[in-house]
């Protein structure tokens, strides 16, 4: 990896070396430079990654995978999901008796190439009842057997094919989306509705909800080539209302056809995507001759030391009594690996010091590019870039020494979610369009779809600079 300092002494030097990230645009140079310039190259030196199995993860979220993906080059990958539900705080009762409950579906939404794998495949699905209360901590690898109901109360088949219609309020263009219906046994709408008349406390929140009804499990029962991406999990209720119009002396009774939404997957809710991974023979030999591949949902993270010591050396041989950092970025090319249903490396990457990985996802932190860094994949240029990487370095030069905890890092796969600044679309909520101008709002285990690649530590560089008045 090429490592290349650039003291910059001049006014001018100062603000170019100042663009290197406009993540990084705290920069503070200009004031301290005297006409002198000196420009360091330093020598070269070589930053390795080694692969860390990383069997399971946490993969509580919203979006939901299902399906099975045997694909050349990856492996044997499947999901099924158990999911608890947030009930409607209000359900329609005028006019409406048990008996008016027509009918009850399950919906699954599905966005345009919502999935990985073939669209044309057949695949199956069933639909099972929880009988006892999920765990509160779920990870990749549950088990959900014994769980649920052996006799399914829904299924159906379908595929990847798009017949949907715009998504009003997405992003510009109005993205497709497609809805896979399972028909539900109608009692369950009506337990519903009985539930809520005689003790609607039990839809005041999603635990006492819960506690009545523990949620569903969905699972797959036949087919295999794709992962499909479920972004909407809800069930409608379809019902009638008699109501009277017309007047006093002359009143006659009208029906009125309603569809309501009575449950849904929410962020609030326990949510798990069940993941089985069988890798395939040649990643895995890969892996265990040390080759730095990143491998998910689940498969294999990369350890790696970032160069934080040598950084602090050269800085501090160099900087003089005055000198302030302009910028610390990091770039790391990726390598596709070859397989049959075109997967890519991960959309986004998180680089977090190893011994802050498990506190980092436990309690649903995000970046605070200290300890913890994001990077979007650049599909044109297939590399990662850490551009916000000042503060880190600033924090090491303000305690004059570097610990083995401060260079020991691991690169994972995450999905990183944002909070738009002018649209409350779904789908950008999920997968980040317009990120320059949104904000973070969770970074998670990226359990979105199989995704692979391996890491060219030998060509990644490091860029550093900092401007120091020259007496």
């Amino acid at each position: 990896m090429r490592f290349n300092n650039i003291f910059s002494l001049t006014a001018v030097a100062a603000i170019a070396v100042a663009s290197v990230s406009c993540e990084d645009s705290l920069t503070a140079g200009g004031s301290l430079v005297e006409d002198d310039i000196a420009i360091v190259r330093d020598s070269m030196f070589t930053v390795t990654g080694i692969p860390e199995a990383n069997p399971s993860v946490r993969s509580r979220t919203v979006l939901q995978l299902l399906g099975r993906l045997d694909a050349k080059g990856y492996g044997d990958f499947s999901s099924d999901i158990v999911c608890q539900y947030m009930p409607a705080s209000e359900l329609d009762t005028v006019g409406v008796k048990r008996e008016y409950i027509d009918s009850v579906k399950l919906v699954l939404s599905v966005y345009k190439g919502g999935f990985a794998g073939d669209s044309v495949a057949p695949m199956g699905l069933s639909v099972h009842r929880l009988n006892k209360q999920l765990p509160t901590t779920l990870d990749s690898d549950f088990d959900p057997s014994g769980y649920y109901d052996e006799t399914p109360i829904g299924a159906t088949s379908y595929s990847g094919l798009l017949d949907g219609y715009p998504y009003v309020g997405s992003d510009s263009e109005g993205s497709l989306y497609k809805n896979i219906y399972v028909d539900l046994p109608v009692e369950f709408g009506r337990s519903l509705y009985d539930r809520y008349i005689d003790s609607p406390e039990t839809f005041e929140t999603p635990r006492a909800f819960a506690q009545w009804f523990p949620g569903l499990y969905i699972g797959n029962t036949f087919g295999s080539g794709r992962v499909t991406r479920i972004s909407n999990n809800s069930i409608l209720v379809y019902y009638h209302s008699v109501r009277q119009i017309g007047t006093p002396e002359a009143p006659k009774d009208t029906t009125l056809n309603y569809v309501g939404s009575y449950l849904g997957v929410t962020p609030e809710v326990y949510t798990n995507n069940n993941i089985s991974y069988k890798m395939a023979p040649g990643l895995k030999r890969m892996a265990e001759s040390g080759e730095p591949i990143i491998v998910g949902p689940v498969g294999y993270d990369v350890d790696f030391k970032f160069p934080a010591g040598e950084i602090l050396s050269r800085y501090q041989a160099s900087a003089g009594p005055l000198a302030l950092v302009n910028s610390l970025s990091f770039t790391l090319p990726v390598e596709e690996i070859a397989n049959d249903y075109g997967l890519t490396p991960p959309p986004y990457v998180l680089m977090v010091k190893k011994s802050k990985k498990d506190e980092f996802f436990s309690k649903m932190q995000v970046n605070d590019n200290i300890n913890s860094f994001y990077a979007a994949y650049d599909y044109s240029k297939k590399s990662y870039t850490f551009s916000s990487m000042l503060n880190y370095i600033n924090e090491i030069i303000k305690k004059g020494s570097v610990e083995p905890e401060d260079e020991e890092f691991v690169i994972c796969p995450v999905l990183v979610s944002f909070f738009p600044s002018n649209s409350n679309s779904y789908y950008g909520y999920y997968y980040g369009y317009n990120t320059t101008s949104q904000s973070v709002s969770s970074i998670t285990p990226y359990v979105t779809e199989p995704v692979m690649g391996k890491l060219d530590f030998e060509n990644a560089s490091v860029k550093f600079s900092f401007s120091k008045q020259t007496l």
